[in-house]
């Protein structure tokens, strides 16, 4: 069984024992570092509302609450943990202060923006609260642009997921696919990144 499908079938075992309560869970740990991907979720999600399981609505509201609580904890993360956690835990996430003050920057100008874009963005949606946090983003705009984002993604997943219907299970049998997809992205962007950071180290010193 593959990684992918594991996932989706805790996924779905979730959503049928606890669910709406179960869909804003899984997108709490979704907004933060958990490997939970939103495109296992919603689209479930939307074959229940196509059942008559469940309505767009709710289904909005909880995935959406989920979205926002899981952002606000990873933002604390950062918020408070700040420069000290940096600079005694990030040698070990491949971080300095040098990209700390890059962060605090970059938010200040153009943060609000790249928290809506962030949201539709895989893998950059599980992170980006905590640079947010870092940045000390005004906490009420940080909020409305992740969830005006995280609604739309979400909402659009749910839509997707309610014309699949029973074509759902397509995803099951396509999972080690899915798996290979999944990995070979990420582990050549985490390369670039060692190698980038490196390089930039090594300039430094």
């Amino acid at each position: 069984m593959g990684v992918t499908e594991t996932i989706f079938q805790n996924i779905i075992h979730l959503i049928d024992t606890a669910g709406y309560p179960g869909v804003g869970l899984l997108m709490m740990l979704e907004s933060m570092v958990a490997p939970v991907p939103s495109e296992g979720v919603m689209p479930f999600a939307g074959c229940l509302v196509a059942s008559g399981r469940f309505t767009f609505f709710w289904v909005g509201v909880w995935s959406t609450l989920g979205s926002l609580v899981g952002s606000w904890l990873s933002y604390a993360m950062g918020y408070y943990g700040g420069r000290p956690f940096v600079t005694r835990f990030g040698r070990y996430l491949l971080l300095n202060l040098h990209d700390l003050e890059v962060t605090e920057r970059f938010f200040q100008r153009r943060g609000p923006m790249t928290i809506f874009i962030a949201r539709f963005i895989p893998v950059v949606r599980h992170l980006i609260s905590i640079p947010a946090g870092v940045g000390k983003m005004n906490l009420l705009r940080f909020s409305i642009y992740t969830a005006v984002g995280a609604c739309i993604w979400n909402m659009f997943l749910t839509w997707l997921g309610f014309h699949m219907g029973t074509h759902w299970e397509l995803i099951h049998e396509y999972g080690r696919q899915i798996d290979i997809f999944m990995i070979i992205p990420v582990s050549v962007g985490i390369y670039f990144f060692i190698k980038t950071h490196r390089k930039r180290k090594a300039r430094q010193e």
